[in-house]
């Protein structure tokens, strides 16, 4: 009888790890899918408003290029003064891109991963 005992709880305790295995499997099955679509969803929407703000930007430059053409009378001279100041703000960029980009997104995506 007592050896029965002892063959049921070790059957019962291989079904119940077998379960949470199971379980635990499906858990970070879903947590993984649910990051990985926090993610996505996010670049995604980043990428809109870019596209956005770039296409709204390209309009603008054109504008104010063709504005300062007219009052200069040479509308080459115009554009070339957008040219340069869009130089001028890469070349800041560039000297700060660390601080602008590399700290934000990592905090970000650090967020999605630990917090939840």
């Amino acid at each position: 009888m007592a050896f029965e005992e002892i063959k049921e709880h070790t059957e019962n305790i291989q079904k119940e790890a077998q379960a949470y295995i199971e379980n635990s499997v499906a858990y970070y099955k879903l947590w993984g899918f649910k990051v990985a679509m926090k993610s996505t969803t996010m670049i995604l929407k980043f990428v809109l408003i870019a596209i956005a703000l770039m296409m709204v930007l390209f309009f603008c430059s054109i504008a104010g290029a063709l504005a300062i053409g007219n009052a200069l009378g040479s509308y080459s001279l115009g554009f070339l003064i957008i040219a340069g100041i869009y130089l001028v703000i890469s070349g800041l960029l560039f000297l700060i891109k660390d601080k602008m980009v590399e700290g934000p997104i990592l905090e970000k995506f650090s967020e999605i991963f630990f917090n939840d």
